[in-house]
């Protein structure tokens, strides 16, 4: 099966209002000069106070702005409630978004977030009608150790529980190596390969093999423009989350065109 490619942008907490609107401008600009058919699916995740304001640029025009999908960095599991400082999947889709990050690294660091929670979740966006990214990665001391495979398919099996397999096919997942992230390392393209390949015969065994081919598996650790054809050229690798190099359009835009080169390719 031929797999779209993916660029999703993860601002994480970065960009105002302006700032964030003056980006997705520039990418706008960028692809409407190109069709929907040619592009990669392009996400992007702002901050929750700027999806407004992204989807205003989104909405000015026609041309562009139906090429982006606006994604949340973050959502709750449950649709309303006591939850201060939360936001549901409902409230994201009626912002205009389409999809939503989850068990992103610095979500499981910082804000202790379980598997068991990042499951909840992503049956929150399926139900929701949007589409879950779904994390996943190991430490330095993981790699180390000679656990990646174990710990991800732990990850993978755990986010993927009681999900139907129509479910499955249609969702993305991102293996980020906790350890490339912001550090300016870059796993090596055939490692990054290897451990994809290995995610999807996980999704192979626990949705079954049309899931596992339809499915879209990102690499997400410090992605430049000068590393992203390497990364797309291996044939698991079907896209990218990418942090700081999507804080800038015409990085971004370099990102875009040169997948659009590889996929061509491929």
């Amino acid at each position: 099966m031929s797999r779209k490619p993916i660029i999703a942008g993860n601002w994480k907490m970065n960009l105002l209002q302006s700032e964030a609107k003056e980006v997705f401008e520039g990418v706008k600009n960028f692809v409407k000069d190109y069709t929907a058919q040619e592009l990669p699916t392009i996400v992007i995740a702002p901050v929750f106070t700027s999806i407004a304001a992204v989807e205003s640029v989104k909405c000015d025009c026609g041309c562009g702005g139906k090429k982006i999908a606006i994604a949340g960095q973050n959502c709750h599991w449950e649709k309303s409630g006591a939850y201060t400082g939360e936001i549901s999947v409902e409230m994201l889709a009626d912002a205009g978004c389409d999809y939503v990050i989850i068990g992103h690294s610095e979500r499981r660091q910082y804000f202790g977030e379980t598997d068991e929670m990042i499951n909840k979740k992503a049956k929150a966006i399926l139900a929701g009608g949007l589409i879950p990214i779904i994390c996943c990665g190991e430490t330095l001391e993981q790699r180390e150790a000679g656990v990646t495979d174990s710990w991800i398919a732990g990850q993978i099996k755990a986010a993927l529980e009681g999900i139907s397999k129509e479910d499955v096919a249609k969702s993305v997942i991102a293996y980020e190596p906790i350890w490339a992230i912001g550090t300016g390392k870059t796993c090596d393209s055939d490692e990054a390969n290897r451990v994809i390949a290995m995610i999807r015969g996980v999704v192979k065994e626990v949705a079954g093999a049309e899931a596992a081919d339809a499915i879209r598996i990102l690499y997400g650790g410090s992605v430049k423009p000068s590393t992203i054809e390497e990364q797309m050229s291996k044939s698991d690798i079907d896209g990218a989350l990418i942090g700081g190099a999507s804080l800038k359009a015409d990085s971004l835009n370099e990102i875009i065109a040169n997948t659009m080169k590889v996929a061509v390719a491929k």
